[in-house]
């Protein structure tokens, strides 16, 4: 089985420089939306047979033109939500640095607790979980490898992908996950496989054939002017 990790596209908030969370009704920006169709364009082509998302809009908003294209429903798992910031939701991200615990998050990750939220290694416990449910409902589903994707966060998906790379979750801060990057693990019978990851690429053919600075919380990364997801000159949040 092969899974796609989509990161949602360029939101409100990460223009604002704020730490999401779980807020509702969290939209992508014009740029966003922009990065979805460009997603769509570039998955239609591949034989994705299934898309789980995150609930929440940014990752629904992402997914909505591959999913028209491919002539797929969406299926959420909550498994696949944003991490519970508690306290820290909504704060700017500039306000959270002074923060004791921003300094656990970057360098013992495995021991962060967000105040009124959950523990980063819940959130890769949850995950990963997820992932392997979905592949093993697949496989006996299908009988035979399945090509699939799935939406969420940056925190989120940098979880996976330490678990794939089998990096402990204190390195995952080395990951980085922009907004509508894509990154590929194939689930082999000897374990995973990491194909692509923080890809932002247009040519992703060679798929259809597969066979048998310090990061917030959120997967914020700098990104350089010229960049295919077009967030230059700021610094992501969730």
């Amino acid at each position: 089985m092969t899974v796609i990790l989509l990161r949602h596209g360029v939101s409100t908030s990460n223009v604002g420089r704020t730490l999401a969370g779980r807020s509702p009704g969290v939209e992508l920006t014009e740029r966003g939306a922009e990065q979805a169709a460009a997603v769509a364009d570039r998955l239609a082509t591949l034989p994705i047979e299934h898309i789980a998302s995150s609930p929440l809009l940014r990752c629904q908003r992402t997914v909505a033109p591959l999913a028209e294209k491919l002539g797929l429903e969406p299926d959420c798992d909550e498994r696949l939500i944003e991490v519970d910031y508690g306290e820290w939701t909504g704060r700017p991200i500039g306000e959270l640095l002074t923060e004791p615990l921003w300094k656990v998050v970057q360098a013992h990750a495995s021991g962060a607790v967000f105040p009124g939220g959950e523990g980063l290694a819940q959130v890769q416990q949850r995950a990963v979980a997820a992932i392997r449910d979905i592949e093993r409902t697949l496989a006996e589903r299908a009988g035979r490898d399945v090509l699939w994707l799935a939406c969420a966060h940056g925190d989120v998906i940098k979880s996976i992908l330490a678990d794939a790379l089998g990096l402990h979750l204190d390195g995952f801060q080395r990951i980085a996950v922009e907004p509508a990057s894509i990154s590929v693990v194939r689930y082999g019978p000897m374990g995973p496989s990491v194909w692509k990851f923080n890809d932002t690429g247009a040519d992703l053919s060679a798929l259809a054939g597969v066979a048998p600075a310090p990061l917030a919380p959120g997967g914020e990364v700098s990104v350089a002017a010229g960049a295919d997801n077009g967030n230059a000159g700021h610094r992501d949040s969730p």
